[in-house]
């Protein structure tokens, strides 16, 4: 993440319209590239094709304005368009062969059932490329995913996904085979590689110790949790658990955050995470630096916009639903009374550049490392010059703490194929149960 994927594949495209140029009329021309991405992202690659790449010819397909006849993909270097509306324009696009098919985030389709999965594979193209930062999130079918799009039938229908063990984790020997077979397909590049000059980045965990109601409050749902949680699961297993494990866990964490979560009525009681915060940015703000601060709950940012903007803080924030993200972030990286972005944790893999910013804090955990990790590479990015310092922010003896406890013994599975990505939730044990509830 961060390590300039955007900008090689520019390089790459750009050298193909050069030869197509060079093979103008002849039957071996290259046509053009369709590169697929998140709608959020299309402003990105825009912007960095117009910087690095100007001579690239790009077609924008998407919108309700979009033309519906494939013959315009031919007067272009690149055909730019979305998971979205791929699918829904499936049939046009595979009326047509590319040069290049390539998918960006593919993690958006780490699902094979869905349409979108279903609709870039049939892509007719001669050469197909997949571009990630996270290319496992939570088990190896996602991985097997991507690898039916880049290679159909490479593993065949009864693969080493199955070989051994679970898709979520395999034994050793599962492992094992699969990076010798995947390995050859797959170029990774890591910060120590490719960025040797990036300013180091410092992370550290802050403890927040609640206060007295707060912790009266957290202590009394994990009690009512602990006693009715262990008690249905000896009954009908973790299986048949698994939606009150996460309702439970939902609960406490919101506990831990702020009591207004819990409870609308609750939105002016005192929050140690949130006085934790305002504390660091009044300090940050006040030396001139700008920071990034994540967050999962929208409730808990109205609780954080009244209280920064009755201290006057200018900020920007983006969410899901954000419509003109690259407005949001273009203030943020050239206005200097843009002091913090908001940002919620859904939007961070997404190709943001927020490389302005010395500070991130993330207000609460996340089930998968791997998003925690994207979140701060926001800002540790190609192309900055000064350090990231990062700030997770935990309440003590609370559910994070025990989160975080769990995150250092289950990131082991990704790490053996390729990268250090594993989703919690699905691999817990009782005792892991146990643990978060104690």
């Amino acid at each position: 993440m961060g390590l300039g994927k955007t900008v090689q594949v520019l390089a790459l495209l750009e050298s193909r319209r050069r030869l197509r140029e060079e093979r103008a009329g002849a039957a071996d021309r290259p046509g053009p590239s369709v590169v697929v991405v998140p709608r959020s992202l299309l402003f990105n690659w825009k912007d960095e094709g117009a910087r690095f790449a100007p001579l690239l010819k790009f077609l924008d397909h998407h919108g309700p304005d979009r033309g519906r006849d494939s013959s315009r993909f031919g007067d272009h270097d690149v055909v730019l368009t979305t998971y979205g509306t791929l699918r829904r324009d499936a049939l046009l696009f595979a009326d047509f062969t590319f040069d290049y098919a390539i998918l960006d985030e593919a993690q958006a389709v780490k699902n094979a059932s869905t349409e979108a999965s279903k609709a870039v594979k049939l892509l007719r193209t001669g050469h197909r490329l997949a571009l990630s930062g996270t290319p496992v999130e939570n088990h190896l079918g996602e991985l097997r995913s991507l690898f039916d799009f880049l290679n159909p039938g490479m593993l065949g229908a009864k693969s080493a996904f199955s070989l051994g063990g679970s898709g979520r984790n395999p034994d050793p020997e599962t492992r094992r085979v699969l990076a010798r077979a995947l390995r050859p397909f797959i170029l990774r590049r890591t910060k120590d590689q490719v960025a040797k000059d990036l300013p180091p980045r410092f992370e550290q965990t802050i403890y927040c110790e609640l206060d007295a109601s707060q912790r009266k409050l957290y202590d009394e749902l994990r009690d009512h949790y602990r006693a009715s949680l262990l008690e249905k699961v000896t009954a009908d297993g973790l299986n048949r658990s698994k939606i009150q494990i996460l309702e439970a866990l939902l609960r406490l964490r919101q506990a831990a955050i702020h009591p207004g979560l819990v409870g609308r009525s609750r939105s002016g009681e005192p929050s140690a995470k949130l006085e934790t915060l305002l504390a660091q940015l009044d300090e940050v703000v006040e030396e001139g630096h700008k920071a990034l601060v994540f967050y999962q709950f929208t409730s808990k940012l109205a609780i954080l916009r009244s209280r920064l903007e009755a201290r006057k803080v200018r900020y920007e924030y983006l969410d899901g639903r954000t419509s003109d993200r690259a407005g949001c972030v273009e203030r943020f990286q050239k206005d200097p009374e843009a002091e913090l972005f908001l940002v919620s944790l859904k939007a961070v893999g997404l190709g943001l550049n927020l490389t302005t910013a010395e500070y991130v804090f993330l207000l609460d955990p996340w089930w998968n490392p791997a998003v925690e990790a994207q979140a701060i590479d926001r800002a540790h990015r190609i192309g900055r010059t000064r350090h990231v310092f990062a700030y997770r922010l935990i309440a003590r003896d609370t559910v994070e703490e025990r989160v975080l406890e769990l995150q250092k013994s289950k990131r082991d599975l990704a790490d053996a194929i390729i990268t250090a990505d594993q989703s919690l939730i699905g691999t817990l044990k009782r005792e892991d149960l146990e643990l978060l509830l104690s």
